[in-house]
């Protein structure tokens, strides 16, 4: 039998770190094709091949730009037909096929054209993973936090996000302490994914115990039907959620996820994986040094989430997008001007650290913000969809115009760029609404609590409710 009861804040923090521990394993499983490129590129990539080289150059263009879009919309609709909880395990599945297949393939001189072919596909799938990944994790941790403090627990999002980053980093480093180059490169860079694949893994069984959202369940039609009216109603909208159709009826949301978006993913690229050449091409501090102050000011970062989240439970996430907004426009120019001259780790650190405190003013609620835009039947495409193809658009092609105006002696410029991206977003956020106040999924809650008569009798204020199977 199945019975409907409040949960409690310990059911939200079990669902809120399966759903956080699948973010930090898919991001990981992103970073770590980065962070050993360097030991595996011969293994697939002969420098005296120009199509294996092709290939090598049509993958990163296509995981890092074409797939993340595919991938919002395709596994953003899939969540808003089947539910959350199954596309967030499809998207760690396809993900873990993604490493097992990295880890597994055997070198050009072993199958030829087949190695780099294969790799293309691993990182396709790996592409489309992560593009979906966000708009339905964004989607089910805001839905399943307890209303008032969504902020909060939405901001787990990003710091499993960048600790996905760290620990890839870490077991770069472990992975270095204990083998030498010639082993690196002959096969201790498929450790990394083994790992990833194993951790994905392990996820997808943890996912499949999470709770369905109660917004879903009452937007899907899952709860008994009193009349046959009802029922074909139900059938209608099952029909139409996630539809590119019911999207288009939401154009101003659409390019609000845009403005919203634009300023922050191009500062965030800027601020963590830009900042890292930088310091090192410009800065002149060596890589090592660079790789340290990288790490701690990004396990800073991440503390930085949680807190911002919760302010922003407090005072509302515009004031909070305004901050960064501002600060950005204004101190972006000055900050990389003055990292450009500085060969001093501590105030490399500093400078870099102040740039990660203004974009918290975004990444720490950009989540719950696109999320609250939306209701339930196209919440995951709608936040999805158009952040997506902004990242891919604009995020994607920041470290390329950023080392083009460099090789061309005009590197300042792109400070400009980068402030002039926040600006825009600037003004976004200073005319929209403070989405908290007239949250869609805070609007969702008081319907669904209706549909489930006597049975959430107990249910707490502004607790949200799921299905608990005995």
């Amino acid at each position: 039998m199945t019975t409907t009861q409040p949960v409690g804040e310990r059911r939200v923090v079990a669902n809120v770190l399966r759903g956080s521990i699948g973010n930090l394993v898919e991001w990981y499983d992103w970073y770590v094709y980065a962070a050993f490129s360097v030991y595996f590129a011969k293994t697939f990539f002969p420098k005296d091949d120009p199509t294996a080289q092709l290939l090598s150059t049509a993958a990163v263009f296509a995981v890092g730009f074409l797939m993340r879009p595919i991938g919002g919309w395709a596994l953003g609709r899939y969540a808003d037909r089947f539910g959350r909880r199954s596309a967030l395990t499809l998207s760690v599945t396809v993900m873990a096929a993604g490493s097992l297949m990295i880890a597994a393939t055997p070198g050009y001189q072993t199958i030829g054209l087949a190695a780099p072919a294969l790799l293309l596909v691993a990182r396709l799938l790996q592409g489309l993973s992560v593009g979906g990944e966000y708009a339905t994790s964004a989607t089910y941790l805001s839905e399943v936090a307890s209303a008032g403090r969504r902020g909060f627990y939405s901001s787990f999002q990003y710091v499993t996000l960048v600790a996905g980053q760290l620990v890839a980093l870490g077991v770069q480093i472990v992975l270095q302490q204990f083998l030498d180059a010639g082993q690196m490169n002959a096969w201790g860079w498929r450790i990394p994914f083994v790992i990833g694949a194993a951790g994905a893994l392990i996820v997808m069984w943890l996912r499949r115990g999470m709770d369905e959202s109660e917004q879903f369940r009452a937007e899907s039609g899952q709860r008994p039907k009193k009349t046959s009216t009802d029922a074909a109603t139900a059938a209608e909208v099952r029909e139409s959620r996630g539809s590119l159709r019911i999207l288009l009826q939401y154009p101003r949301e659409c390019l609000l996820v845009v403005g919203l978006t634009l300023g922050g993913t191009v500062a965030f690229y800027t601020y963590t994986t830009y900042m890292q050449k930088f310091m090192i091409n410009t800065s002149g501090i060596s890589k090592s040094t660079v790789a340290w102050i990288n790490f701690i000011a990004l396990l800073v970062f991440v503390v930085l989430q949680p807190l911002a989240g919760a302010l922003s439970d407090r005072i509302g996430r515009r004031k909070l997008l305004i901050f960064f907004g501002v600060a950005g426009t204004l101190l972006t120019v000055p900050i990389m001007t003055v990292l450009a001259r500085t060969t001093n780790p501590v105030a490399a650190w500093g400078l870099m650290m102040a740039a990660l405190v203004i974009i918290t003013g975004y990444t720490s609620i950009n989540a719950i913000v696109k999320a609250e835009l939306f209701p339930t039947k196209i919440r995951a495409l709608g936040v999805g969809l158009p952040y997506a193809l902004t990242v891919a658009i604009f995020g994607g092609t920041a470290e390329t115009i950023a080392l083009a105006l460099k090789k061309g002696g005009h590197e300042s410029l792109y400070f400009w760029y980068v402030a002039g991206c926040i600006a825009v977003s600037l003004i976004t956020y200073y005319f929209m609404r403070e989405t908290s106040a007239s949250s869609t999924i805070d609007a969702a809650e008081p319907t669904a609590s209706a549909d489930t008569g006597s049975g959430a009798a107990g249910a707490e204020p502004g607790r949200p409710m799921v299905t608990v199977r005995d």
